[in-house]
């Protein structure tokens, strides 16, 4: 049965190599993008099959417009794609405020309040799929990139309380979190804060992203095929890394959180009231509360 996508950020980069796909696999998409002049070439090749949808993702009177826009045009709405985003890299302290506000507004407020434009549609029509394009910033952070990745770590966090929340009405959510993808991420769709010449490690990579030496592993075309085979799947992850690149840093960082979490253990744990139950201890080896008294 044929499936109707939203995909946000559908003209450019991952956007475009994943609505080329859907519409090759047959499926319909309502294609939203700030231009969609860049999409006539697809409105040519799948007549029918694509509905273009102008889109400024952090105007949400536009947003819920063009939800509305695209459930009227093919009467449903089947898997949404929140894709639409850009980079941004500096010190934390050197951004604007303007600069922090759009990134946020961007790639962390527009898709929640994307998703909850659609949710009524899929909840009434029980059921749906929600990628959230997110990033293996979304779970480990570097420095540079401390505002893009605090949208990241924002979205995959949301999208796993809200896969717990729509589960039970049959709506799956998914955190796709990419490497380094072969787009132009650190590219045109890269911005700067102003340099600061304390800040070596941060400035490292601005020259690095800048002087065009940020080759990633990841191919887009490759990453629109698995979402394509993940909005068809019976039980879909929660969180899916892509690429080589995002699980080898994702092992490392887990390795040093686990590491940390084990150092500091018997202070975390000596903060619990006296009179509480142990979350930890069990006779039978399982995470339940009991009612006994921890001594540390």
């Amino acid at each position: 049965m044929k499936k109707v996508w939203f995909i946000t950020g559908s003209s450019r980069g991952l956007g475009r190599s994943l609505t080329k796909a859907v519409l090759a696999s047959g499926d319909q998409v309502a294609a939203a993008a700030r231009n969609i002049g860049q999409l006539s070439d697809l409105v040519s090749q799948y007549p029918g099959q694509i509905f273009p949808v102008t889109l400024d993702v952090t105007d949400y009177e536009q947003v819920y417009q063009a939800v509305a826009e695209a459930a009227k045009h093919f009467g449903q709405i089947d898997v949404l794609v929140n894709n639409a985003g850009f980079g941004i890299t500096g010190a934390a302290e050197a951004y604007t405020q303007e600069q922090v506000r759009n990134q946020l507004e961007t790639n962390l407020f527009a898709p929640i309040e994307i998703t909850r434009a659609v949710l009524p549609y899929m909840r009434k029509q029980g059921g749906g799929r929600i990628l959230q394009i997110s990033s293996i910033g979304g779970r480990v952070g570097n420095p540079g990139l401390t505002m893009y990745q605090a949208a990241k770590f924002g979205l995959s966090g949301f999208t796993e309380a809200l896969a717990k929340e729509v589960g039970p009405l049959g709506i799956y959510v998914t955190s796709v979190e990419p490497g380094g993808f072969r787009t132009d991420w650190a590219g045109d769709s890269m911005s700067y804060a102003r340099e600061m010449e304390e800040y070596e490690q941060v400035n490292q990579r601005v020259k690095f992203f800048k002087g065009g030496n940020f080759v990633p592993v990841g191919d887009p075309d490759k990453a629109a095929k698995v979402m394509v085979d993940l909005a068809k799947h019976p039980q879909p992850p929660v969180h899916l890394v892509l690429g080589s690149e995002a699980i080898g840093i994702l092992k490392s960082a887990d390795a040093n959180r686990n590491a940390e979490m084990e150092e500091w253990m018997a202070v975390s744990l000596s903060t619990d009231h006296e009179a509480s139950k142990d979350f930890l201890e069990s006779e039978d080896g399982k995470w339940y509360t009991k009612g006994v008294t921890r001594k540390v």
